[in-house]
């Protein structure tokens, strides 16, 4: 069985009923991981993986810390038991770590998890920020707007979001140059 294959299992369990519209943007994001496959190579299933699970620390039976990227890698390592690079890219995924600062949770988030290599880790980035919370492809920009606005100015998530912007559009921009330069199959 394929890492994504098994990912998709678990994402469904925790976000299909409780959160729809969250899972109708992780099928969104793993569609997107689906297509860097030549960018990636042998770790595209890894990323595909990620992809389906960097949003289950919202589901109502994992919140924890509030912080969901920490709450999905501690169930993915704890009771999953998944392999080290795929908690770490759910732990850090799309700057994760500036609300992890804007919620006191930087000294647990750091100390229990590394970050993951930067090319994976753009890619989900990638992969998270190109898509909308229905699942549909969006400009980056689009997409910070859109967070921004469903957050409003004051919250941490879109203090987190203005913070972190400069390296998610980094991001993105290395994957589509990658993505330019990879040969075609």
């Amino acid at each position: 069985m394929r890492q994504a294959d098994w990912a998709e299992e678990v994402a469904r369990k925790l976000l299909e009923v409780p959160l729809p519209r969250r899972w109708a943007h992780s099928q969104g994001v793993a569609r997107q991981a689906w297509t860097l496959a030549p960018v990636l190579g042998e770790n595209a299933d890894l990323l595909e993986a990620a992809a389906w699970l960097h949003d289950v620390g919202y589901s109502p039976d994992l919140v924890n810390t509030g912080l969901h990227s920490l709450d999905g890698a501690r169930h993915l390592r704890d009771v999953q038991h998944a392999d080290d690079v795929l908690c770490s890219l759910v732990a850090y995924h799309s700057c994760a770590i500036n609300e992890a600062y804007e919620r006191g949770l930087i000294v647990e988030l750091t100390s229990e998890f590394k970050p993951a290599a930067p090319l994976l880790s753009d890619a989900l980035t990638y992969c998270d920020m190109t898509t909308t919370p229905d699942g549909d492809l969006i400009e980056v920009e689009d997409r910070l707007a859109e967070i921004q606005s469903r957050y409003g100015a004051g919250h941490l998530v879109a203090r987190s979001i203005r913070r972190s912007s400069p390296h998610i559009v980094g991001s993105v921009r290395a994957i589509e140059r990658a993505q330019s330069e990879a040969p075609i199959s």
